[in-house]
């Protein structure tokens, strides 16, 4: 982690002028296609979840401004971002996880899995291990939604870029899932949600055993 320079920072200005905001978050919602991704996960009996996952944080990571935070009013860069996801449960509720990013594959899904049966098998909300180098991360499988919002304290400082992945619907033989952005305006721009959504769609498309 290292501290951002505001004085020679190329995003002066927008931090400035968006760090003002009450509401300093924007988002966007589109669809992605998961194809491929999809059917490789069945083919090969994992889980579709933690495929795509490990594919936005691998993509997130590879954009600076996705690894940008607000840390005690100062802008810092940190060198891995990872997850911090919603688990469903049987009963119906969730938790929070805590998902450490690690770039072999297998790897984060043997760490992530053991850490998904933690989670459900808790009844608490919270993770014991969080930070702020977290990509706040929800799965609605039952919504093919076309916006989201999140329910969030304007009070808490707060600069954690928020991605939701809903329910995936299949026309043509082409299979497709919302997924939603939302990112503090001051640390990044909807042309950096291009730049991710391109390279999390090249990862979701280029499924290798």
């Amino acid at each position: 982690m290292k501290e951002i320079n505001l004085s020679d920072w190329k995003r002066k200005d927008h931090y400035a002028f968006f760090s003002q905001f009450e509401e300093p978050f924007f988002g966007v919602t589109l669809k992605i296609d998961c194809t491929q991704a999809y059917d490789f996960a069945k083919e090969q009996e994992q889980s579709f979840f933690l495929l795509y996952l490990y594919r936005a944080l691998k993509a997130a990571n590879s954009i600076e401004e996705f690894r940008y935070r607000i840390v005690d009013k100062k802008v810092v860069l940190f060198d891995t971002v990872t997850a911090s996801a919603t688990i469903n449960r049987p009963d119906g509720t969730f938790g929070f996880s805590y998902m450490d990013y690690h770039e072999d594959e297998k790897v984060f899904q043997e760490k992530a899995s053991e850490e998904m049966d933690a989670v459900r098998n808790s009844t608490g909300l919270i993770p014991a291990v969080s930070g702020e180098n977290v990509i706040h991360c929800s799965a609605a499988p039952w919504l093919d939604f076309t916006a989201l919002s999140h329910a969030r304290s304007f009070t808490f400082p707060d600069s954690s870029p928020k991605i939701s992945f809903g329910k995936w619907t299949e026309e043509n033989g082409v299979k497709t899932m919302p997924v939603s952005i939302h990112a503090h305006h001051g640390l990044m721009d909807g042309y950096h949600i291009g730049l991710f959504i391109e390279a999390f769609q090249h990862l979701m498309n280029t499924i290798k055993n």
